[in-house]
């Protein structure tokens, strides 16, 4: 019989080493990001043996838009949330009167050792109508514009490279109105906006 007063003795080290470990991930959002919100320099974070990569894309109302890029391989997740204006912490109800600024947008968070920068923007042309201002279908305003938001000199070269090329393309009819602009903060959207056609059990805003 175990004498009562016998207890495993834990080193004074360890038990500090766990109050460090508890005290990180308590303060830490599931999402690695701390305040909610990601400002726009941060293009990568570590993963394994290398950096997972990160790309924002505006082409209309973000349902639909996370939809497409969840099923491009080499995508390990997708944010819908607002950037590009001039608000901190906009709600939707904001974003949606058009004074904020703001786009609706997804935060691409992909692996560069599986699908290219180039072959994201590939999505996002495909995606969307980059000829139509300000609008995307029957959604109308600032905040349905199409725009890419690059991270790094890289991916902007990359951008202004596949633009000219759907520009001498004969793929559109007008004339592609995509803004091409640095990132600064993206906000993440409510929860409820994360995932929603997922949810509802569909595969596009038109079902």
């Amino acid at each position: 019989m175990r004498h009562p007063m016998s207890r495993l003795v834990v080193p004074a080290a360890m038990v500090v080493g766990l109050g460090l470990l508890l005290a990180t991930v308590q303060t830490r959002a599931p999402n690695g990001v701390v305040d909610g919100a990601e400002e726009g320099g941060a293009a990568s974070e570590p993963h394994g043996d290398h950096a997972m990569e990160k790309a924002i894309f505006a082409a209309g109302c973000f349902w639909g838009v996370e939809a497409t890029f969840r099923k491009v391989e080499g995508v390990a997740d997708v944010r819908v949330g607002y950037t590009g204006g001039h608000a901190d912490h906009p709600t939707y109800e904001q974003v949606c009167t058009g004074r904020t600024g703001h786009a609706e947008a997804v935060e691409v968070t992909f692996d560069p050792a599986r699908v290219t920068y180039a072959a994201l923007l590939d999505t996002f042309w495909v995606c969307h109508d980059p000829t139509q201002l300000n609008r995307q279908g029957p959604d109308r305003g600032t905040q349905y514009r199409s725009a890419i938001f690059y991270h790094t000199p890289e991916q902007e070269q990359v951008a202004r490279a596949s633009l000219e090329a759907q520009e001498a393309s004969d793929k559109h009819k007008r004339p592609i109105v995509t803004e091409i602009t640095a990132a600064t903060a993206f906000w993440p959207a409510e929860d409820y906006h994360q995932r929603y056609l997922e949810k509802r059990g569909l595969d596009t805003c038109g079902m």
